[in-house]
């Protein structure tokens, strides 16, 4: 029984958003419709508030919010719903970088979708351009049993900071933060722009000292490159200002020519790792002689997060959810979700989501529910869903990861049933969270300018034949596919096990969506590569390159040895032995379904456009 206050009430945090936002971008887009703003000067604005142009044309766009450390509270959740339903395609995206994104919005709809968005504390400032991008964080800081100490405090402490700041939307190129506290990388931190990693030492008297582990220039695209190590530790109450002094120096020397190399990496290579530490160095110091900044609170003692403390509602019933959910409207163009209801969920289906959705807590007595979204598609049906479930078994919020599934947290272990059984009249009791079958994909050429491939119709098509499958699921379950429609990596496929790339061949003179197959990608605490190319496959062979590589794993694995592991170590010729033949296509052995692109009906055309920015 609870023993709360009956008035108590779901924790909250100070809201993200300001009015004076929407007051300006309601001022602009008028300037813009008058004729006063020329379309660049628009753009340039437009993207800066999250608001990004698809490849369609005519009025078609794009609207990313930010959810700090992927945290979304329930009245925030609703809110999603309402935009999704009224001012999108009736669900919404979870990208990889703990953004919902809602496509297909009408230009003039714009104005009302941010401020529901804003009633609630959500904003949309600095989720596009040339800005310092959402701050993404470990989802399970805070619960974790081995993670070094909670990083949610310091993550949105930046966040805060960073927001709105002077030089924050005036960079050379889009700047990427992440923060991870445990021994594993959840997060990437190794391939952002900054990764702050946890460390704990002992200090004067054995006391525990905090500190990151900060790594400066990673990133992936045409030119992959792993954090380098700027601090092997570095006191918590430095934070801000060595996130400060990155920043300055990348605002003062970042290219602002060369599109293709003004992200923070080129800088470094450009100076050079002596030349960039002494440019860091310097802005530190005049920084720290200008008063610095402080986080807002003790560095030694942050918040602590505990247990929920709310009374909890009844939760809707199964029956109500499935009504719900099926009577969503979605609308096109484009994959739609496919929502999958389960009004009785067998023992067995109950089990084997146990244990691969829902992990103990460090706190005894709670636990980590993962739900799996299938390529990050949630209804608005399906958003409410979460928002009730997570004021009724949870703290009245969830956490989107970087895996683009939804992570409930502070759930009681006697709740963990019931919990099952709503998700999966919600069409969300799908086990497999973070295993093989649990795919990952950006939005593709299905609305993206820089995309070539319809990286989600590959999505949906691995999804389902894993699925079929079994035994290639639990031969090589741990492993993480990842495919992206363009070599941009917003799926953070050259950091998967298996990831696929798309591109195009010309067949006879006409074009074949194709998927360049990268093998071995990981990123670890004591080692990390990216993915080594070992063939380009037609779209529609990729399931049986996919099962030929699994095939390769069980012949040729060492005792103990997982398939990320054996991918990682693989030598290529094996892994391109194993794929032969599928890579060839001649136009006598072409299919007609070769020449159109995963989820599409018409024959594939590649097109690319200048893109506005990248997730």
């Amino acid at each position: 029984m609870e023993t709360t206050p009956a008035n108590a009430t779901p924790r909250t945090r100070a809201a993200f958003a300001d009015s004076r936002d929407l007051d300006l971008y309601l001022e602009t887009l008028q300037r813009f419709e008058r004729g006063e703003l020329d379309a660049e000067a628009w753009r340039a604005f437009r993207l800066v508030h999250g608001t990004y142009g698809q490849r369609q044309d005519g009025d078609a766009h794009m609207q990313r919010v930010k959810a700090p450390q992927g945290i979304l509270e329930a009245a925030q959740l609703n809110a999603l719903a309402d935009v999704a339903a009224l001012y999108s395609r009736g669900f919404g995206h979870i990208s990889t970088r703990q953004n919902i994104q809602l496509h297909f919005v009408k230009l003039s709809d714009t104005p009302a979708a941010l401020t529901r968005l804003a009633e609630v504390g959500l904003t949309t400032r600095e989720a596009c351009g040339n800005s310092v991008r959402n701050i993404t964080a470990c989802p399970y800081s805070g619960v974790a049993r081995d993670e070094r100490f909670d990083v949610t405090p310091y993550s949105e402490a930046t966040t805060r900071y960073f927001l709105r700041h002077p030089l924050s939307s005036s960079l050379p190129r889009k700047f990427k933060i992440a923060f991870e506290g445990c021994p594993e990388d959840h997060v990437g931190a190794r391939i952002n722009d900054i990764g702050f990693r946890a460390e704990v030492r002992s200090g004067e008297a054995g006391a525990v000292e905090r500190g990151f582990r900060v790594t400066v220039g990673g990133g992936t695209a045409s030119l992959c490159r792993l954090g380098q190590v700027l601090f092997d530790f570095l006191p918590v109450g430095e934070l801000l200002n060595v996130a400060e002094a990155i920043l300055r120096t990348f605002h003062r020397l970042g290219d602002r020519q060369n599109r293709n190399a003004n992200r923070l990496k080129f800088l470094i290579r450009k100076l050079g790792w002596e030349g960039f530490h002494a440019e860091v160095a310097r802005e530190l110091e005049q920084f720290r002689a200008q008063g610095g900044a402080r986080l807002p609170f003790d560095p030694a003692h942050p918040p602590v997060e505990q247990p929920p403390a709310h009374t909890r509602p009844a939760p809707l019933s199964p029956e109500s959810i499935q009504a719900a959910v099926t009577a969503s409207v979605l609308r096109g163009p484009g994959l739609l979700p496919v929502l999958e209801v389960d009004s009785a969920p067998t023992e067995a289906s109950f089990q084997a989501w146990q244990r691969s959705n829902v992990r103990p807590q460090a706190q005894a007595g709670w636990a980590v529910v993962a739900v799996t979204v299938p390529l990050g598609d949630l209804s608005a049906a399906q958003f409410r869903v979460l928002a009730d479930l997570a004021l009724a078994y949870g703290d009245g919020a969830v956490r989107v990861t970087t895996e683009q599934n939804v992570f409930f947290r502070w759930i009681r272990e006697q709740d963990v049933r019931p919990l099952h059984q709503r998700l999966a009249s919600a069409g969300l009791g799908r086990d497999g969270a973070g295993t093989i079958s649990d795919v990952v994909s950006c939005p593709g050429a299905e609305t993206c300018k820089l995309a070539v491939t319809q990286s989600r119709g590959l999505g949906r098509l691995l999804g389902d034949f894993l699925r079929s499958r079994p035994d290639l699921t639990e031969a090589a379950s741990d492993l993480q596919i990842k495919m992206s429609g363009c070599p941009n990596g917003c799926s953070q496929h050259h950091i998967a096990g298996i990831g696929f790339q798309g591109s195009a061949r010309k067949l006879s003179g006409r074009a074949v969506p194709q998927y360049f197959v990268l093998l071995g990608g990981t990123l670890r605490e004591e080692g990390a590569q990216f993915g080594r190319l070992a063939a380009k496959i037609p779209a529609r062979r990729v399931p049986e390159a996919l099962e030929r590589l699994i095939g390769l794993y069980r012949a040729e694995r060492r005792a103990g040895e997982s398939a990320t592991e054996f991918f990682a170590r693989v030598e290529l010729p094996a892994a391109k032995k194993a794929l032969a033949g599928l890579d060839a296509l001649t136009a006598e052995q072409a299919q007609p379904e070769d020449y159109v692109d995963l989820g599409q009906q018409s024959e594939f055309r590649p097109e690319t456009q200048d893109g506005e920015c990248a997730s």
